[in-house]
């Protein structure tokens, strides 16, 4: 009986398997790229330990309506055309962010391509940092 449902409905099963790889394989890339992350706990302390430098992805616009304290503005947009301001930052830790934790891995992934010793991503961005009541800059 289970047989004949899977096979009414193969597409559905396909999808569920393709889903399960994608939620399954995420970390795997991630690791394997070189990026970790961190949660918004942890990022103070590694900005006060580590001399950490805070890097917004978001556009221009976002970045001004509240961003972490002290962090650059690298829009993602001009992420690889701006690499240069981030040179002199290469060896230090790097946490890239975004509003939600969705654009920064894509930056992380650029920064290890091109030889940054330590990027970092900020779980769940901006809504993980302001929802842990951290200060948000505008």
């Amino acid at each position: 009986m289970e047989v004949e449902f899977i096979q009414q409905n193969w597409l559905l099963f396909l999808a569920l398997v393709v889903i399960i790889a994608l939620i399954v394989l995420d970390p795997i890339r991630g690791r394997a790229s070189g990026v970790k992350s961190i949660t918004a706990v942890e990022l103070p302390a590694l900005v006060n330990h580590e001399a950490a430098v805070v890097v917004d992805v978001s556009e221009t616009n976002d970045f001004k309506n509240g961003h972490i304290p002290n962090a650059l503005n690298v829009p993602l947009s001009r992420f690889q055309d701006d690499l240069k301001k981030l040179q002199k930052y290469k060896d230090k830790p790097i946490v890239l962010a975004c509003r939600s934790g969705n654009k920064a891995p894509r930056a992380a992934s650029i920064l290890s391509r091109n030889e940054f010793k330590r990027p970092y991503t900020l779980q769940g961005g901006l809504a993980a940092w302001q929802k842990e009541n951290l200060p948000v800059e505008k």
